[in-house]
């Protein structure tokens, strides 16, 4: 894979963030932070009177502003929820911004820690708070942003990598099979549940959610005498409309019997304050099968980004498609096993 030196940020100098923020009435000391972010570049940024704050510049091309101020009125119906999630401040009556061809939004910087998830409490707890997200994300569909399907996270993804002929050939073929094996399975819902008949993303109840609810995107804070702190959920970048299991799946690791342990705590919170289909655990595992394919194109799209290839240097030998053929099988294995039980 060759790489481009005309990435989209090639031209995101400090300066550059420095000069949006001035445009919006922030005036930065000069001191400048990345944070951890591959898709967009986010920067925390001191300001000049000590305060800091979280300045996010989004990738020129994928999202449309309609799409990215969706994200924003989300998170800000949340935040008037009291739900803790980290908002866009709306500066100059906008939380979106321009500034020399770059989308940008301002956020209150917020510090944490990544959530202990092997304590059934902080589980529980987060389970609550992924309940009042998601009857908010209830509420209304998003009308802008796309819905977590078979299509955009399986087949497009599929066809992409071959037509682009991403693959080295010694693990193409291997690779092509074992991904149209895994996403037939997929579309046919024909995997076992613990209700009568065949459940898919097709039959399941489409909300807004998080999206991309992994523990990095959850910070967790002390909670002091007041009771004041723990949980507060950032990036809302992959906000769209799907099963509310998405949003769960993502904090569980380990073996069967951990995972069905966190799942269980995850659920007695979540059903304190929301009611969940329980048919969508069916879902857990063909959701990991396409976040996996979706995640191969993903760095292969954004391989001309200099901080991918230094980031990801193992990505794209046939050591790594290898990985992935025996991945995408273990995945149609597990598929075919009884779903979780929380």
């Amino acid at each position: 894979m060759n790489q481009d030196t005309k990435h989209p940020y090639a031209a995101l100098t400090p300066d550059l963030v420095l000069d949006a923020l001035a445009g919006v009435g922030l005036y930065g000391d000069g001191r400048l932070m990345a944070l951890g972010s591959y898709e967009n570049r986010v920067y925390q940024v001191t300001l000049e009177d000590g305060g800091r704050v979280v300045a996010k510049f989004y990738r020129p091309g994928r999202w449309s502003e309609a799409q990215i101020l969706e994200e924003h009125a989300f998170a800000l119906e949340l935040a008037a929820a009291e739900v803790p999630v980290v908002a866009p401040q709306v500066l100059q009556d906008r939380s979106l911004h321009q500034h020399a061809g770059f989308a940008f939004s301002v956020s209150p910087w917020r510090g944490g820690r990544m959530p202990e998830l092997d304590d059934f409490e902080v589980l529980e707890w987060l389970g609550r708070y992924l309940a009042r997200i998601h009857n908010v994300g209830a509420a209304h569909p998003f009308t802008q942003r796309p819905a977590l399907d078979v299509q955009s996270f399986g087949q497009e993804p599929r066809d992409w990598l071959l037509s682009a002929q991403i693959i080295p050939l010694d693990q193409q073929s291997a690779w092509h099979a074992a991904c149209d094996d895994a996403l037939e399975l997929i579309a046919s819902g024909a995997y076992p549940t613990s209700a009568t008949g065949q459940f898919g993303l097709n039959n399941a109840n489409s909300i807004r959610l998080h999206g991309d609810c992994h523990p990095g995107n959850v910070l967790w804070t002390p909670v002091d005498d007041a009771g004041h702190g723990g949980p507060h959920f950032v990036d809302l970048d992959d906000a769209r409309m799907g099963p509310a299991v998405q949003d769960l799946w993502m904090l569980l690791s380990g073996e069967r019997r951990q995972r069905t342990l966190q799942l269980s705590a995850l659920l007695d919170g979540y059903e304190q304050l929301r009611p969940f289909d329980r048919r969508e655990l069916a879902l857990i595992e063909p959701l990991r099968t396409l976040r996996l394919i979706h995640y191969s194109a993903w760095l292969a799209r954004r391989w001309s980004d200099p901080i991918f290839p230094i980031n990801f240097p193992w990505f794209g030998s046939s050591d790594y498609w290898r990985g992935q053929v025996g991945m995408l099988r273990e995945q149609i294995a597990a598929m075919r096993e009884a779903p979780l039980m929380g």
